[in-house]
């Protein structure tokens, strides 16, 4: 690096040179130095709002923020004095002074931000008592629970919202005491643009936000014996669920997952990758009439109910574009209270459906109308998120790190390489092309690894040539990436066949419902994304079985059950509709 583009400063009396144009807290970072911080968030704006953060510079009048302060050439800096003590331990006072005492019952108990800094800062007792601001906590979404009691309006999920998921349905409305983060005129989670995606949840230092579980239901319908209750495991499921079991991120514990779900007492378990095997084979040939009558396209992936809300927010015109194949958690539930039920002799009434999902959204895509059965039942009875999982594992003592490995039972539990890399962002895509070029060729595929669309990059573009025939594609992670191919394709500026859209930056990977992430990792954090889908990755690379239209499960479902793929019976129990929703969002 040339001397021009560095300069050294003193922090706490050590000499160092650091890159021109950083911030205070970043050099401190470089150093091994930790500047306490709470509204910061490596991978949002420097709003520089909680003070938390505030350091001594010698010539400054007053301590800065270092989140937002930059380094200058000389420059002295004190991390850590006895008036920045004071001054960090009386701000967290006064945020605990207005915060709710429930600690030992709060959902983030043992993984609160706030909670840390007023144990490293000292802080022992509540010093201040009197007027505190007191709100409902808004429980109107089935997905995510807003309670603005627990806020401390650090404005991470305002930025969040806006600045990666481009939805922008929070903001801090009112001032002073009364000021509060909630969507728009106060207005209640599930009446406003929200997309369910649990972001929010994923940035959220307390637990102002967290999902709206479903533990409860699911522990009542274990001990019910007059229910068959089943459980499905969604492919991005087994890269994280270690991590709240001390395992390192990126770890697959597939086996141990499955053997947990039969030790918590699930009568069978299931693997969505089997539905997400029969995603592809749905949507490929929906794909390919498409591209062979050249109509309707570019086709858009429609697995990722975050997205789907988003699109009929934000992007109604698209819905015509958008693939009809559910979801794989809808495909499959779908089948278990259809074609499960009748293969096995048991009522659908007593069968009771638990899909394990790294996403929020996926809460509200159980409970839609288009998820509901002739008599306004659910495929999906419970959603639980990985947190959930992780939860209810340990209520129900099973020892996660100790447990021997178990297979899926069939026959709904067998599935190629293909269903496991749904997990990663382009893992979609790159499934469908496997198939794809084998319908379209008609000869194997030569190399089933298409590397162009792996990778935790915001956008991704490429165009494959299938023997002759060019396939313009490209795949979106985080909606604001998702709004630049979009908006590109509304504009006439792009012309793609194919388009791969999840609403979770990173993927299902990170989705709303993944575990917090490890001391010193963020969950935004684009390292932590690519360990989770190396691991699925990994798992594909070592399977025989790497493509969704040969694993044999697949194609005796056809044979016995749904004729041909989009065939009369497929579209009745495997596809759907969208429609444009209100209120209209603003792009």
């Amino acid at each position: 690096m040339s001397e021009d583009k560095t300069v050294t400063v003193v922090i706490d009396d050590l000499v160092t040179e650091v890159e021109a144009g950083q911030t205070i807290m970043q050099a401190a970072d470089q150093i091994g130095i930790r500047i306490p911080r709470l509204c910061y968030h490596p991978n949002l704006s420097i709003l520089g709002a909680c003070r938390i953060c505030v350091v001594e510079v010698e010539g400054q009048r007053n301590p800065v923020a270092a989140c937002s302060f930059p380094v200058a050439e000389g420059q002295k800096i004190c991390t850590s004095s006895p008036l920045l003590r004071k001054l960090r331990r009386d701000i967290i006072e006064l945020l605990l002074d207005n915060h709710p005492k429930d600690c030992q019952t709060c959902e983030r108990c043992g993984n609160c931000e706030l909670q840390d800094l007023a144990y490293d800062l000292g802080v022992r007792e509540r010093l201040y008592e009197g007027e505190r601001k007191q709100y409902a906590r808004d429980t109107s979404s089935p997905a995510v629970i807003r309670d603005p009691e627990k806020c401390i309006l650090c404005g991470r999920c305002v930025r969040v919202c806006s600045e990666v998921q481009g939805v922008t349905n929070l903001s801090q409305q009112h001032r002073g005491f009364t000021n509060v983060v909630a969507p728009a005129h106060d207005g209640d989670m599930q009446e406003s643009v929200c997309i369910q995606c649990g972001q929010c949840i994923n940035v959220c230092p307390t637990a102002a936000f967290v999902e709206n579980s479903s533990t409860d239901a699911v522990l009542e319908a274990l001990a019910d014996t007059q229910k068959h209750v089943v459980v499905h495991t969604a492919p991005s499921i087994r890269a994280a669920v270690g991590e709240g079991f001390g395992f390192p991120p990126g770890t697959p514990v597939t086996g141990k997952m499955v053997e947990a779900c039969r030790l918590m007492g699930f009568d069978q378990v299931f693997d969505t990758n089997f539905s997400a095997d029969l995603t592809i084979v749905e949507e490929a040939t929906e794909f390919l009439s498409r591209l062979t009558s050249g109509e309707k396209l570019p086709l858009i992936t429609s697995c990722s109910p975050g997205w789907v809300n988003f699109m009929e927010h934000f992007y109604p015109e698209l819905i015509p574009l958008a693939s009809t194949c559910k979801s794989p958690m809808s495909m499959l539930s779908t089948l278990l209270k259809t074609f499960y039920a009748e293969k096995m002799g048991i009522d659908p009434k007593s069968i009771y459906v638990v899909a394990i999902m790294p996403c929020t959204a996926k809460k509200f895509e159980a409970q839609r109308p288009e998820h509901l059965d002739a008599n306004g039942t659910p495929y999906t009875d419970a959603v639980l998120t990985t947190r959930e999982f992780i939860w209810l594992a340990k209520c129900l003592g099973v020892d996660f790190q100790n447990l021997p490995d178990s297979e899926f039972d069939n026959p709904l539990g067998e599935s190629s390489g293909a269903g496991d890399i749904f997990g990663a962002t382009g893992g979609v895509m790159e499934a469908a092309l496997r198939t794809a070029y084998e319908k379209v060729t008609g000869k194997t595929c030569p190399d089933l690894d298409f590397t162009v669309v792996r990778g935790v990059e915001g956008v991704k573009e490429a165009t494959i040539d299938i023997e002759g025939t060019a396939v313009s594609i490209a795949v979106a992670n985080g909606l604001n990436n998702a709004k630049s191919v979009l908006d590109a394709v509304i504009a006439g500026e792009k012309n793609y066949h194919l388009i791969e859209i999840m609403a979770c930056p990173g993927g299902c990977v990170a989705g709303g419902g993944q575990p917090y992430p490890p001391q010193g990792m963020d969950v935004l954090d684009p390292d932590l994304a690519k360990l989770r889908a190396q691991a699925l990755y990994s798992i594909d690379s070592h399977k025989n079985l790497r493509k969704s239209h040969e694993n044999p499960s697949i194609i005796k479902l056809y044979e016995e059950f749904l004729g041909e793929p989009n065939g009369h019976k497929s579209h009745e129990l495997l596809h759907t509709a969208y429609a444009e929703q209100h209120p209209r969002g603003v792009r």
